[in-house]
């Protein structure tokens, strides 16, 4: 079993594996983007520029697919950056685990004196940030905020009269369908990233053996860490659209 190590800072609790992880997603995606602009040439681009304007180009697509293309640009630089750090992420935990025995100095990191008696405990140091609820969640308040901010400022009428839509009895379930959609964000995310590194410890248990079925899973969560912060994107543009831009475009 693995416990990841907690610092305890007044009511927080402070997950030290996560911190780490989230810390080298955001560097990671920065050092990216930065790279792929460094040297911007037309005639002899580089490999991460090609890069770069192929996810540019396909963050636009997708954008497009959400809302009316004259009003794609502002969102750009939101949807990018939400799909890099979220795959960026999502793919953390797959090359490698940092994980140790348990000592009595590790108390103060939230492992137990009955946890180190039994040892039946390993201390994990790293993971997918993603793979935390709280960092899920935290990029779902996000986009919570910045819909219903943009829906306020540029939809205000509209966006506030669809609560009573179709009738004003409707007004509680739709106030429910608001409220579910961050949280749906946050569980679906976190769900599959947590449910593949659970499995990946698992076939690590079997030892060498498991080696072909961990290549294969590895693979696999290429595929699935994708696909979520495709999703995560995608459903962000939607609520966006549906807030700020879909329900003003009907009343033109």
């Amino acid at each position: 079993m693995h416990e990841f190590p907690i610092w305890q800072l007044g009511p927080l609790q402070i997950d030290i594996a996560t911190w780490t992880a989230l810390l080298v997603s955001v560097i990671v995606t920065f050092v990216v983007a930065r790279l792929a602009v460094r040297n911007l040439s037309v005639d002899n681009p580089s490999k991460m520029q090609n890069f770069l304007e192929w996810a540019v180009d396909f963050v636009h697509n997708l954008i497009g697919s959400a809302m009316p293309l004259n009003r794609v640009k502002p969102f750009m630089s939101l949807g990018l950056t939400l799909i890099m750090f979220i795959f960026i992420s999502n793919l953390l935990g797959l090359p490698f685990g940092i994980v140790t025995e348990p000592h009595h100095a590790y108390e103060s990191l939230g492992i137990t004196k009955e946890m180190l008696e039994h040892g039946h405990v390993a201390i994990a140091w790293w993971k997918s940030p993603t793979a935390d609820i709280s960092v899920t969640a935290g990029l779902a308040i996000i986009v919570f905020v910045i819909v219903h901010f943009l829906g306020l400022k540029q939809n205000k009428k509209h966006y506030l009269k669809h609560y009573f839509q179709p009738y004003p009895i409707f007004f509680p379930i739709n106030v429910i369908e608001t409220i579910s959609k961050p949280v749906t964000l946050a569980l679906r995310l976190y769900a599959n990233i947590f449910a593949g590194e659970v499995l990946i410890s698992t076939i690590l248990m079997i030892g060498w053996l498991g080696t072909p079925f961990l290549i294969a899973w590895q693979g696999f969560s290429l595929f699935v860490g994708a696909i979520q912060a495709f999703l995560f994107t995608m459903l962000t543009m939607v609520y966006i659209s549906q807030a700020a831009i879909h329900d003003e475009a009907e009343h033109h």
